[in-house]
Parts: C-alpha cells; structure tokens; sequence
C-alpha cells in the first residue's frame, strides 16, 4: 500500500523561507512556493499552512536563526560594549556575504511592504523589528550606559543593521558596508568615553 509522500519539514520550511526572503513576502504566490519547497499546492496547505501561517512559521525560523545569533555576539556587552556591537555587525555582514543566501533581511524588506501585508503579518514583523532595538537597548544598559544614551543609541545601531540589508539589497559592497559600520562603532566608542 502506498503511503503519503514523506517530506522533510525543516529542509521545506528553508526553501520557503529563502523564496520569500528573495522575492518577498507580496511577490510570493502559492506556485512560486510549490516550485520552491517541491510540495504540491495541496501538500503545502495541509503541511504547512496557507500563505500567512507559512510566512510566519518561516519568520519564526529566521527571526530565532539570527536572533540566535545576535544574542550570543552582544554577550559580551557587560565588559566589552564595543566589541559586542562589533561582533553584532559582523552576523549580519556575514549573512549579507554568504552567496548561498539572498541579500539584504526577510525581516527588512517585509516590514517595508508592510501595505500588502495582512494585520498579522504586519503584526509580527513590526515586532521582529522591534527584537532588534530591545536586544541592543540591553546590551548597552548592560554596559552601564544611562537610559538617556543607551535608548537613542540602540535606535541608532539598529537602525544601521538594517540600513546594511538594505543597502546589501541594492548592491552595495562589502567596503562599504563595512564603513558604515565603523561610523557606527565610532559613535558608540565616543558614547562610552563620554559617559565612562
């Protein structure tokens, strides 16, 4: 007796994921994500959900990946503020360098889409955004930074991580990606000097 076909839910998830991250959450159709995951559109919505439920679980997946990731580079934060920011620019300059991915952020560019999302997906990506201001915000308390400074600041770091995907997406180079980040790291060395 023939069973269902057997299919690897992670290695399905991965290929969804990088489909939406490099067409984007609008441009993806059901069909692009058949073609993708190698599921039939029946398979995809009785294994994993329709459109927005595979997009979220496929956020959840990069959002923990990196977010991972993140954490484990500002740990050091407490001791060593900017090599802590240092080590946080360098996941997202190593995600932008590795050529099996697509450039820039999932998250980035969805949130930018953020009118042709549903309210959930908006929900949620407006929060993964979000992850990445609280995350750097701890990091620089941490390091015993007053609020005053360590909330503008962590503003701004996140804001420069997600100008790199961005700018990653429209074909800047790793030189000059990498300057940008220095600028950064600059501000936050002067920061640190001013208020230690």
């Amino acid at each position: 007796m023939a069973g269902k076909k057997r299919f690897d839910v992670a290695t399905a998830l991965d290929a969804a994921m990088i489909q939406f991250w490099r067409a984007g959450y609008a441009d993806t159709s059901v069909d692009d994500l058949s073609r993708a995951t190698g599921l039939n559109r029946s398979s995809i919505y009785s294994s994993l959900g329709d459109k927005d439920t595979l997009f979220l679980r496929c956020l959840e997946r990069y959002t923990t990946r990196y977010g991972d990731r993140y954490d484990a580079a500002l740990s050091c934060a407490a001791d060593r503020p900017l090599a802590a920011a240092r080590a946080f620019f360098d996941v997202t300059l190593e995600r932008i360098a590795d050529p099996a991915l697509p450039d820039g952020c999932l998250v980035a560019q969805t949130v930018m889409a953020t009118p042709a999302l549903s309210p959930g997906v908006a929900a949620r990506v407006r929060e993964a955004i979000g992850f990445q201001h609280t995350r750097l915000r701890a990091a620089l308390t941490a390091a015993r930074l007053p609020d005053e400074a360590a909330g503008p600041l962590a503003v701004h770091l996140a804001a420069v991580n997600q100008s790199l995907a961005v700018m990653s997406r429209a074909g800047t180079d790793t030189e000059q990606l990498r300057a940008v980040v220095e600028v950064a790291l600059g501000a936050l060395a002067r920061t640190l000097r001013a208020d230690g």
